[in-house]
């Protein structure tokens, strides 16, 4: 037997794990299974061939996560048990004017602010953690950091379902203005950075991943005060499509990786500093080696799927306007950072690219690549306009 068939068979039959850890991830499967069928079974007279597809792109996601990381099966059950309570007020004809729990808590944009000061809570958590050695700000940043991704993930089910409220017609997925896109960017990143801190059993990059975050949020109050996109609205014809569930997902795992590369690289500055000077720095950060290894990680799993949702924006394009690629502003943005990031990917598998200092180029790279992917996400839609200009304000 191959040795890839040897892992896959290792993880199907959950090989490596205790005795209660087979029976947790025998639970996950069984109860994705289940999750799974009834949603074909309910759904399947209005399913068509792509929406089978997405239904197994899930079910093996999700199912992959679930085994690889068990924290995101407590994560999965928390967030479907706070949407499924705000749902069901919605639908039991309850609105946010007349119930106190949606009013102040289990409305969207209720819960957007309370992740806003879990956001704030845990940069500051990981920032003293950092800075100052305090484990315990470094576990309530972690904390924090968690309690964010279930409420924003949560407060975007519960927003779904209140873009059928009243306007049975204006029903969508919400990430058609620059409020839901900022608030799906924010929720994205913190998970792949638990993720991340999860696989490195270390806390020292939340000190950077969170307060980039925290500044998103920022923009995201902003632009929903400032400009009342947090007011939902019926969307143009173009977002009306099934394409935008499978290209916009895409796109924000590839910018949440993206831009946590950029803090990554921005860490490895820094610790290579530390040991220079002696900063005690180096005793909360990963060695250099394995940041490069962070770094290029999230670049390639970034990439990857930043080049599936460009293929699938173009398909959409077709679908919508009867062309594949028409060099509007977002999508020569999106040419640049590809080929930038394809071009990084390329000089890290170079042997001949600076060996005495190649991770100090990567990592100035990645950071600097931050600009490139910010103005191909905020800059083109506040700046340039075109086609994909949904967001402007």
């Amino acid at each position: 037997m191959s040795t890839e068939s040897s892992e896959i068979r290792h993880l199907l039959t959950f090989g490596g794990l205790r005795a209660e850890g087979r029976l947790a991830a025998q639970l996950w499967a069984a109860f994705l299974t289940i999750g799974a069928f009834l949603v074909w079974y309910l759904f399947r007279a209005d399913f068509w061939m792509w929406q089978f597809i997405v239904l197994g792109l899930w079910y093996v996601g999700l199912m992959w996560f679930g085994i690889r990381w068990p924290a995101f099966r407590i994560l999965f059950l928390t967030v479907i048990g706070i949407a499924a309570i705000g749902v069901a007020l919605y639908q039991s004809g309850y609105t946010a004017a007349n119930n106190v729990l949606l009013y102040y808590v289990l409305q969207s944009n209720a819960m957007f602010y309370w992740m806003s000061g879990a956001i704030l809570i845990s940069a500051i958590g990981y920032y003293r953690y950092l800075f100052s050695g305090n484990q315990s700000a470094g576990d309530w940043g972690h904390r924090f950091a968690w309690i964010t991704v279930a409420l924003g993930f949560a407060g975007l089910a519960i927003r779904w379902q209140q873009t059928y409220i009243g306007h049975p017609s204006w029903g969508h997925i919400p990430v058609t203005n620059m409020y839901d896109a900022m608030v799906l960017l924010c929720t994205t990143t913190a998970l792949f950075y638990l993720y991340y801190e999860g696989q490195g059993k270390n806390r020292g990059l939340g000190a950077f991943a969170m307060p980039m975050i925290l500044v998103a949020d920022i923009f995201l109050v902003w632009v929903g005060v400032a400009y009342h996109q947090n007011q939902i609205q019926p969307v143009i014809p173009a977002l009306q499509s099934f394409w935008i569930k499978l290209h916009v997902p895409c796109e924000f795992v590839a910018y949440a990786n993206f831009y946590l590369a950029a803090m990554v690289g921005v860490a490895y500055l820094l610790r290579e500093r530390a040991e220079r000077t002696g900063s005690a720095l180096v005793r909360r950060l990963p060695d250099l080696n394995k940041l490069e290894r962070i770094m290029g990680s999230m670049v390639m799993f970034g990439f990857l799927f930043f080049t599936a949702g460009t293929i699938l924006g173009a398909v959409w394009a077709a679908k919508a306007w009867g062309g594949f690629w028409s060099w509007d502003p977002k999508e020569t943005w999106a040419l640049i950072v590809w080929l930038n990031y394809a071009a990084y990917l390329h000089m890290r598998s170079n042997k001949s690219f600076g060996q005495h200092n190649k991770g100090r180029k990567l990592a100035w790279w990645a950071a600097i690549s931050l600009v490139t992917v910010t103005f191909c996400f905020i800059g083109v839609d506040l700046f340039l306009g075109g086609l994909h200009s949904y967001a402007k304000l």
